[in-house]
């Protein structure tokens, strides 16, 4: 298969998060042709496998089909390929599907699943599936951008909340604050409280984005009926590592006064360690690539978050591409950057596969 069409096609078929039949369909049919068995399970992600069926090594890489909304058009710049997906994270799901074909015939001790799961930009229902059903395997990559000479050993956690709060309405000249005051209000105490937060965790030694509270208000809204006033709001806060996320919530709820919250569920960061086989396998590649190899912790969060605290294996993530560009309108990736993560990745999994 001609690496660069079938990463210029799977752009090309629109996915956007809870629409991905059409993609996976697609994916499913090509998997096949490349020798994997291949499926969609009960959650809708596509399952394909290779390698000794009866292995008990089992290396598992999951990315995800889904992408946010948007369309870019998907045409070629020179050597950039363009269109939504291209790094986040369909890049990473088209290296990880042509890697593992490339060493499927060295896999007499081995299998390897690639998984393309569902709504991970959404909800995270297809990792949230694989945690519950999927029997821990010996090693796991995910399928995010990190660069080609570079691995991901950690994200931070996330708390989605919806603030909403009505009133009856009032002129602007009343006494009484209305309900975008008391929303702008909560939203300054949860910054002074992520800001004292913050300050703490430096005096005790722990530095850095990666250990701090970061709350985003990613939407606000204000309407009136003529009758009453109303305000809605939308805050997602990304959590460090150990977070007593039942505290926070318990705050916001004082703060909220007459307000009401509805928590959409929280992610736990979640941190691998340095000296893993799936890290020593990575840093091995990328050397032998030319490359000089580099850590990330990301600040924002992955399938990482769901399946790491349940699988309790040996983590990394890995992808090709610039992850400065994800969800934006100018999303490309660089073909030499796909290409060396092809190579990286099966040169990665032919070490962890006869390890």
């Amino acid at each position: 298969m001609n690496d660069l069409e079938f990463l210029e096609k799977l752009l090309s078929i629109p996915s956007p998060s809870g629409g991905e039949d059409i993609f996976a369909e697609y994916l499913v049919a090509q998997m096949r042709k490349l020798g994997f068995v291949a499926h969609r399970d009960e959650a809708g992600n596509v399952v394909g496998t290779v390698g000794n069926p009866d292995a008990e090594r089992h290396i598992v890489l999951l990315g995800h089909m889904d992408t946010v909304s948007g369309f870019i058009p998907v045409r070629w710049e020179g050597n950039k390929l363009y269109g939504r997906g291209a790094v986040d994270a369909k890049g990473p799901l088209a290296a990880f599907v042509l890697a593992t074909a490339q060493v499927a015939p060295k896999l007499a001790e081995a299998r390897i699943t690639v998984i393309g799961a569902v709504e991970e930009e959404s909800h995270g229902w297809g990792s949230q599936y694989l945690a519950e059903t999927m029997p821990a395997p010996t090693y796991a990559l995910i399928g995010e951008p990190s660069a080609w000479d570079c691995i991901t050993l950690g994200y931070k956690g996330r708390l989605l909340m919806e603030y909403s709060l009505t009133q009856p309405g009032g002129h602007s000249a009343g006494e009484f604050a209305g309900p975008a005051e008391h929303a702008v209000n909560f939203w300054n105490s949860l910054r002074r409280y992520a800001y004292a937060y913050n300050q703490e965790a430096v005096l005790q030694g722990r530095k850095g984005r990666f250990n701090s509270l970061d709350p985003a208000l990613r939407d606000l809204r204000t309407y009136s009926d003529g009758l009453n006033d109303y305000v809605e709001m939308t805050i997602v806060a990304r959590l460090p590592p150990d977070f007593e996320v039942d505290a926070l919530q318990a705050k916001m709820e004082a703060w909220a006064g007459a307000a009401k919250l509805t928590f959409g569920g929280s992610d736990p960061a979640y941190q691998s360690d340095k000296n893993t086989p799936p890290v020593r396998a990575l840093l091995k590649a990328i050397r032998a690539a030319g490359g000089k190899p580099r850590f990330k912790l990301k600040t924002g969060t992955s399938d990482m978050n769901t399946v790491g605290p349940v699988w309790e294996c040996p983590m990394v993530a890995y992808g090709p591409g610039d992850s400065s560009l994800d969800h934006t309108p100018h999303e490309h990736l660089e073909i030499d950057e796909f290409r060396r993560g092809v190579a990286v990745l099966a040169h990665a999994l032919e070490v962890l596969a006869s390890a």
